[in-house]
């Protein structure tokens, strides 16, 4: 096995494509494909199908995807790494053993558990761990419904070292699934650091299936084929570097900007945490190898720290939204008389804890259809299931008669539903049971790290720009030459701006500071907001804290995850150099 280790990815969260795992099996060489399923937010959903159907804590579609390729993965020999497990690898387990003797195939079967610490909160609590909020520092003091800390990536390696075929695991870090991979097709033991996190960089640039390969991003138009972009895969070497490309033939593209995208999506500071090393990825150098080819390198890695995350969930209130549409002229007037409607009856109601109004689009003026003369006022409110239910549907359909003309709605409103809440805190990882139980029901305990390192939290100073003669310049988009991705931190929002164009970055470095950026977007006006630099992908990457109130269970934006804030940002005008625009894409 003296060669790279072949590394496909075939689901990026709990409802991907459906036909990507037969695409990555049959579509080219691979040696290992994985799986996630397991978003921030997955947890709760799987934990609500448990509520209502035995065997609802684990990612069903895994199976339905496996039935059909299982024959194919064993006589190709491939190895199959997924965290389908969910809330309940054990019974995710066994589920595919089912599935494979009425295939009539022969596959070993191992799960990996020790994630699942929601029976063990009172104990913690008792013992002095407060599992304070890791971005408020608020002691918790709710009623967890899931409580699952991230593991390494070890618990994969012993389960393929022992001769499991199929490893399923619970909720390990996204980027341990390759990690763990490679680890065991290298031999690597937790010493290797800089090995292990070129590795955590590979999975987490595949970890979300097509976003690799031109999936949800800014420079789409350059792409010639996205209506079925392939999944993409990374070729791990001995030292951990990677190249990342996709199967012969398929939709989408890797270049160095697809995968620098990846890189900057859903990222804090430029030390990217795992239990078992921390990925820095401030040394991390792209480099296009050739067609559909990215060559990832000189990531150095460094000891993991003490602790890891734990992600607790819960149910909150209630919640309630309707949406209007608002045609033709005077639409500010219409939307402000359904506001003032709505809070004639609601405003002072002690079952009401919010209620917000937000407009979304602008109508054109002289439309050409209906359509264009249109736009939204959407409507949400949380409160205690008596206010916020019913009745505040029928409020709403009650102005239908009754409120500004050429009134309609989107949908029939409907009752509501609790909403989940997120809490993310830390816990020593010594305090976990890290266990793989292996196809033949031997249980081998994964010891944790044993050495680590504490992380700096806080936010770097900003540093000085260095000064930039901008020239003449041009008002316009930001996004004429500054591309973005962007995405969800459980509360937080980050957001990443990179250019393509070396001659660009010191003018980006230069500009892109807090206070424009706060500029751009006025919702990170009274926010506390973190700004890291990656020079090596020129990039400057953004934290927004507390933009999406509790995190996407609890986020009352209309955009929950901060998935188009980067896009946004981009259609934001700023003067730009003149010279810079001289041969440079436009979008």
């Amino acid at each position: 096995m003296d060669r790279p280790v072949r590394i496909a990815n075939c689901s990026g969260f709990y409802g991907d494509r459906m036909s990507a795992l037969a695409e990555m099996v049959e579509g080219g060489p691979v040696d290992v494909i994985t799986g996630d399923y397991l978003a921030e937010v997955t947890m709760l959903v799987l934990a609500k199908n448990r509520q209502k159907r035995p065997g609802g804590g684990y990612a069903s579609t895994f199976l339905r995807q496996l039935a059909p390729v299982v024959t194919r993965i064993a006589e190709r020999r491939i190895k199959v790494v997924v965290n389908a497990g969910g809330l309940d690898p054990a019974g995710c387990a066994d589920a595919t053993r089912t599935l494979l003797a009425e295939a009539g195939v022969d596959l070993a079967v191992a799960h990996v558990e020790g994630d699942d610490l929601a029976a063990r909160v009172p104990a913690l609590l008792a013992d002095g761990h407060d599992l304070a909020h890791l971005d408020t520092g608020e002691p918790f003091t709710r009623d967890p419904l899931t409580a699952n800390a991230y593991l390494g990536g070890f618990g994969i390696q012993a389960a393929l070292a022992a001769g499991a075929d199929i490893v399923i695991t619970g909720r390990v870090a996204d980027a341990s699934l390759v990690s763990g991979a490679a680890a065991w097709w290298w031999r690597w033991t937790p010493a290797d650091l800089d090995a292990l996190a070129g590795a955590v960089v590979a999975g987490h640039v595949i970890e979300c299936g097509a976003q690799a390969t031109g999936g949800n991003f800014s420079g789409f138009r350059e792409i010639a084929d996205l209506t079925h972009p392939g999944f993409p895969l990374a070729e791990v070497d001995r030292d951990g570097a990677s190249v990342i490309t996709k199967h012969e033939g398929t939709g989408g593209a890797v270049t160095v900007d697809t995968v620098t995208a990846q890189l900057l999506y859903e990222i804090g500071a430029p030390g990217y945490l795992n239990p078992d090393v921390v990925a820095h990825l401030d040394s991390v150098r792209l480099d296009q190898e050739g067609p559909d080819r990215v060559r990832v390198s000189g990531v150095r890695g460094s000891a993991p720290p003490p602790t890891t995350k734990v992600a607790i969930t819960g149910l909150g209130g209630w919640r309630n939204e309707s949406t209007f549409v608002l045609t033709g002229t005077d639409v500010d007037a219409k939307a402000a008389l359904v506001e003032q409607a709505i809070r004639a009856r609601l405003d002072g109601d002690p079952g009401i804890a919010d209620l917000r109004f937000t407009r979304i689009g602008t109508p054109a003026e002289d439309p050409a259809d209906q359509m264009a003369g249109s736009s939204l006022l959407h409507v949400a409110v949380d409160g205690e299931q008596g206010s916020a239910g019913r009745a505040f549907s029928s409020l709403c359909v009650e102005l239908a008669l009754a409120n500004y003309p050429g009134i309609y709605g989107m949908g029939v409103p409907g009752p509501g539903a609790a909403y989940g809440t997120y809490w993310p805190a830390l816990v020593p990882q010594d305090l976990l049971d890290h266990t793989v139980v292996h196809a033949d029901g031997r249980r081998e305990v994964v010891p944790p790290p044993s050495v680590t390192a504490s992380q700096e939290t806080a936010a770097p100073p900003e540093p000085e720009p260095e000064p930039y003669d901008e020239g003449v310049t041009v008002d316009g988009p930001l996004g004429r030459i500054v591309r973005a991705r962007s995405g969800d931190k459980g509360g937080n929002a980050n957001v990443g701006l990179w250019v393509t164009d070396p001659e660009a970055w010191p003018w980006l470095r230069a500009t892109m500071t807090t206070d424009r950026l706060r500029a751009l977007l006025p919702e990170a006006a009274g926010l506390p907001v973190d700004r890291y630099e990656l020079p090596n992908l020129r990039a400057v990457n953004f934290v927004v804290r507390g933009l999406l109130d509790g995190g996407a269970t609890e986020a009352r934006r209309f955009d929950k995850q901060a998935k188009a804030l980067g896009e946004w940002i981009r259609a934001r005008h700023v003067p730009i150099p003149e010279r810079l625009l001289s041969g440079y894409h436009r979008e």
